[in-house]
């Protein structure tokens, strides 16, 4: 299943450009460390000026510590300074149904917007094309904390 519409206020990614950027989270998921549960997920991220950042799982005894791909991707972009993005690509080993970000991940990359697409691949490298607004529709953000909305809340 390949979903083609464009998705408003991003430039739309060439079909080698997304192949290359789903080659790239399967590559991460390699390195995935998750002794615990064995699920693997990869993720590539790319930025606006086409640089592009993997990251994978990391699980942790202590469970609540551990840290999901796509997180990791963004943080290591962020890290570099990077905040905008054209596009990520998650990837695991599922072949029955496309992966899929948790919450907090949809929530993760709410904060660098919410037009950007969002990739949810299989194995055999077959693809649905989302946003972050189809994934949390509704969403609070960066926006939601400007200072003139902070200052019209009223106390009570």
């Amino acid at each position: 299943l390949r979903q083609s519409r464009p998705i408003a206020g991003t430039r739309r990614l060439t079909q080698e450009k997304i192949k290359d950027l789903i080659h790239q989270s399967q590559l991460a998921k390699e390195h995935a460390y998750c002794p615990y549960s064995k699920f693997r997920v990869g993720a590539a991220l790319l930025a606006q000026d086409d640089k592009v950042f993997t990251g994978c799982n990391v699980e942790n005894a202590c469970y609540n510590l551990g840290v999901c791909a796509e997180r990791n991707a963004m943080s290591k972009a962020a890290s570099e300074g990077y905040r905008s993005f054209k596009a990520i690509a998650i990837a695991s080993d599922m072949s029955d149904q496309f992966i899929s970000p948790c919450g907090g991940c949809r929530q993760f990359m709410r904060e660098f917007g919410s037009s950007w697409e969002v990739y949810l691949t299989k194995p055999d490298g077959s693809y649905l094309k989302m946003d972050v607004n189809e994934l949390l529709p509704v969403s609070f953000g960066p926006d939601d904390l400007s200072m003139e909305k902070v200052f019209n809340i009223p106390n009570k």
